[in-house]
């Protein structure tokens, strides 16, 4: 059953367990694997136990002697089916079907929702960064500003929003139950993740800071740096999704036979061509040109700008080292 620990399965039961007192039963507690025969208030003095340890317990009851120990616990699990109602008030969450394979999937399906939840934010975090730090630093310089408030307005509201919910769609890591669980006082935003952050928002400053004063000082048209700034940013933010999706480690996973499932392409998929059409509504359409201040490109312009944004590759995959995505 894979239960035993180091090679072997230490047990105790309920009459061994008496006997001990708080430090001894702390460790017991950690190293044993099975407990037999335990009274109601062993069941909470082994929560107890492994709380000062340090670990997050998880304790399954449907009985009324249960509910001592499953309120105590930092996940009270107790059968909604079979369960009393005693048991189901202490608890936290109720297993409908009163099969412990659900507490499995509801942990894995935690890992992935997580997990999706800061990829989101390591996407939209970044351009931010990139936009504030290129609208700060024009500012101070006193120079043109490379975007404008109604060009971040369109940035944020619909190329962001259009490219950051297919992650929200995105298919569990093939390895997400091996990790090790996450220290639960790890905050949102840790050091590696902030590193990510600032890394990606250099990146996406460099980018839109670069390609407008390149282009801006090349051809006099401000319009057109502004445009292609923006093209550039979104050609990078398109290869940065890409690094951090499901996407092609399932792709691959797929062709070699590893997984069996569908790999769920269209969301990412969709996101990028909508990513894509977007800005070609933004260069190419007459009235939205007149209201953000944007101008056509020609097709070696958008090739420009695919050709700046894809440094991107690079760049992502060295921060991946520091920051794992998944």
């Amino acid at each position: 059953m894979g239960i035993n620990k180091n090679g072997s399965v230490l047990a105790f039961t309920g009459t061994e367990l008496a006997k001990m007192d708080r430090t001894e039963l702390a460790h017991v507690a950690e190293e044993g694997v099975v407990f037999a025969r335990v009274a109601p208030e062993q069941k909470l003095r082994l929560v107890e136990a492994l709380q000062s340890k340090g670990e997050v317990v998880a304790m399954t009851g449907d009985g009324v002697n249960d509910a001592p120990a499953l309120k105590q616990a930092d996940i009270g699990i107790a059968m909604g089916g079979a369960g009393t109602e005693v048991a189901k008030e202490a608890s936290d969450m109720l297993l409908t079907d009163d099969n412990f394979a659900s507490i499995e999937a509801a942990v894995e399906e935690g890992r992935a929702v997580y997990k999706n939840l800061l990829k989101a934010i390591c996407f939209i975090l970044p351009v931010n960064g990139g936009e504030s730090m290129t609208i700060l630093l024009s500012t101070l310089l006193g120079n043109d500003l490379p975007i404008l408030s109604l060009q971040v307005l369109w940035l944020n509201m619909l190329n962001s929003i259009t490219m950051t919910v297919p992650l929200a769609f995105e298919p569990k890591a093939l390895n997400v139950m091996q990790q090790a669980p996450r220290n639960p006082n790890e905050p949102l935003i840790s050091g590696s993740r902030m590193k990510r952050i600032l890394a990606i928002s250099l990146f996406n400053w460099i980018v839109i800071f670069g390609v407008f004063e390149y282009i801006h000082i090349s051809t006099g048209n401000i319009a057109l740096a502004r445009t292609m700034s923006i093209n550039a940013l979104i050609a990078g933010r398109i290869f940065y999704m890409l690094s951090i999706s499901q996407l092609i480690p399932n792709l691959i996973a797929k062709l070699d036979g590893t997984i069996e499932e569908n790999v769920d392409v269209p969301a990412i998929g969709f996101g990028i061509i909508g990513a894509i059409l977007l800005q070609i509504v933004f260069a190419h359409v007459p009235l939205i040109n007149t209201v953000f201040e944007t101008a056509p490109l020609s097709f070696q312009q958008w090739l420009f700008c695919l050709g700046v944004g894809s440094p991107m590759i690079i760049w992502a995959a060295l921060v991946n080292k520091i920051d794992p995505p998944n």
